[in-house]
């Protein structure tokens, strides 16, 4: 059974209520506050701009760091492995013929 906890989250001015595991509940808030935070920076240096504007700019630049994170992720350790455990058992299977 997980323990649930009910909390709000403030994004922009509007609350969000969301039930998370007790034990995210600090990785929540700070995603919040990660948001709030680049809203705050558009709307400082673009101010005759509408809250959907900040808010599109924060999730396009969530986006791009997401991208910019897969692209980096090394997949050849995972792949070396995996062609090696398929001569394995390439070679095991040619036993049995």
């Amino acid at each position: 059974m997980t323990d649930k906890l009910s909390i709000k989250i403030k994004i922009d001015g509007r609350e969000y209520p969301l039930k998370v595991d007790r034990d995210d509940e600090e990785k929540y808030r700070k995603a919040a506050k990660i948001i709030n935070d680049i809203i705050l920076q558009y709307r400082q240096k673009y101010s005759s701009s509408s809250t959907q504007d900040f808010l599109a700019m924060t999730a396009f630049q969530f986006a791009l760091k997401t991208i910019d994170l897969e692209e980096k992720v090394d997949r050849s350790p995972l792949f070396d492995e995996l062609k090696k455990l398929d001569e394995e058992l390439s070679d095991y299977l040619s036993l049995k013929e």
